[in-house]
């Protein structure tokens, strides 16, 4: 079986088994549907998430790593206090802009209402465009009295920059009000989206260099400051209905720079290029155990298995804690910063009874958290998670074991990447 969420004997059989700028982004490819028919994702990834709700509650969890069964896990299901607290945020794009390392209260007025859209756009018909419209003005309202204090806000080196994309935003704004004047639903959220990709960059432009001091241990190994965007185009075979997707993924090294520096020094090495999906059960999709014995990546300037710490940000803390679960540190309540909230979160597998274990098996979760929020499921705090699948996450649904990864690509962020061991010889 698969690496759980950790390496052969990790959590999942095997060692267990994020706005983009809008600066030098390409489109992603669609998924290629045959037929060129439209998908219908809703299906697929209700279907997923069924299944995942149901092993949870009948399993307690999935294990990624050996001994899946090995001890007792807590209840999946958390007490009402917790469950009341409001709902989780699961749209990829919108957990990575909550987890820059900012405060900007002026931005996040412009922000929320924005993201507010999308619970507008529920609506039945054209009546939902009286909601948005409360949106789009608020918004506006928002950043002609909060320029000043964004502005104030930005790096320095960045601030050019931001002037521009904020006026792109208000004119974008301006858009937007006239497509919903027009009464053109189905305009709203491409616009939005654009939108939302603005501040986004406006808020990576407000972080001035990186935020903390990785501890001396791990100093040396490949490490992401910053984030960085990769494309993963999968071959899908033996599915009547999609042929091969290419999924777009942000690393997130502001919160996890040990653990993303280790995965894009490896996408650099082409280390994941050809690799075949080794675990999709409905929970999770799993790849990263290479060929041979080894369950991890073999360093050649060392001949032995590279691994990375156990790496988890709490929301409210100046820097990651390395090493040990929150569970061991005895932090139950404690938010991180990059929770397992979204369809396609990606994370580190790791084996089960050894936190600093993981290596190059990755895994991303088909589930998105309804009954079970933040700090209160059983991978937050657990496992590492450092990106998120923010294009064609519903065809991970699709995924199955023995379709290939074609390969990895960068798009962005690569220059954030510090001691790269892709460029040493040998």
């Amino acid at each position: 079986m698969a690496a759980a969420l950790a390496s052969s004997r990790c959590c999942c059989s095997r060692p267990s088994l994020p706005p983009l700028p809008t600066r030098g982004r390409r489109a992603v490819a669609r998924c290629a549907l045959a037929g060129g028919e439209k998908r219908n994702s809703f299906s697929w990834k209700e279907c997923a998430i069924s299944v995942a709700l149901s092993v949870g509650l009948i399993t307690g969890a999935p294990a990624f790593g050996s001994s899946a069964y090995a001890s007792p896990l807590e209840p999946v299901i958390p007490d009402v206090s917790v469950l009341i607290s409001g709902p989780p945020i699961k749209d990829p794009g919108a957990l990575l802009r909550y987890a820059l390392p900012i405060n900007n209260k002026a931005i996040r007025e412009v922000q929320k209402p924005l993201e507010d859209i999308t619970d507008s756009l529920k609506v039945a018909g054209v009546r939902a465009l009286d909601s948005v419209e409360r949106n789009v003005r608020q918004a506006s309202g928002a950043l002609r009295n909060g320029r000043g204090l964004i502005l104030a806000g930005l790096a320095e080196s960045k601030r050019a920059n931001g002037e521009d994309l904020l006026d792109k935003l208000a004119v974008g704004l301006d858009e937007l009000q006239r497509i919903v004047e027009d009464r053109n639903r189905d305009a709203v959220a491409s616009k939005q989206k654009e939108l939302l990709q603005y501040v986004g960059t406006v808020e990576e432009d407000m972080v001035d260099g990186f935020p903390f001091e990785i501890p001396e241990e791990y100093s040396n190994m490949p490490l992401l400051k910053g984030r960085a965007a990769v494309d993963m185009k999968v071959k899908i075979k033996d599915n009547p209905n999609i042929e091969d997707c290419v999924f777009r993924i942000v690393l997130d090294g502001y919160n996890a720079p040990v653990t993303a520096g280790n995965f894009l020094d490896l996408v650099e090495r082409k280390f994941y290029d050809g690799m075949e999906i080794q675990r999709a059960d409905g929970f999770v999709v799993q790849t990263g155990d290479p060929e041979g014995p080894a369950e991890g990546f073999i360093d050649p300037s060392t001949g032995k298995i590279r691994t990375v710490p156990l790496e988890i940000m709490v929301d409210g803390d100046k820097a990651p804690v390395y090493g040990e679960t929150l569970e061991e540190l005895g932090r139950y309540k404690a938010q991180t910063k990059l929770p397992f909230n979204a369809f396609g979160t990606m994370a580190m597998a790791r084996e089960e009874f050894d936190d600093n274990s993981a290596s190059s098996q990755v895994f991303w979760l088909l589930k998105e958290s309804e009954l079970t929020p933040s700090n209160a499921n059983i991978l937050d705090g657990r496992y590492a998670v450092f990106g998120y699948v923010t294009e064609n996450e519903d065809y991970l649904a699709d995924v199955k074991v023995g379709d290939v990864i074609e390969s990895i690509q960068v798009v962005s962020g690569l220059d954030n990447l510090v001691n790269p061991s892709y460029k040493i010889v040998g």
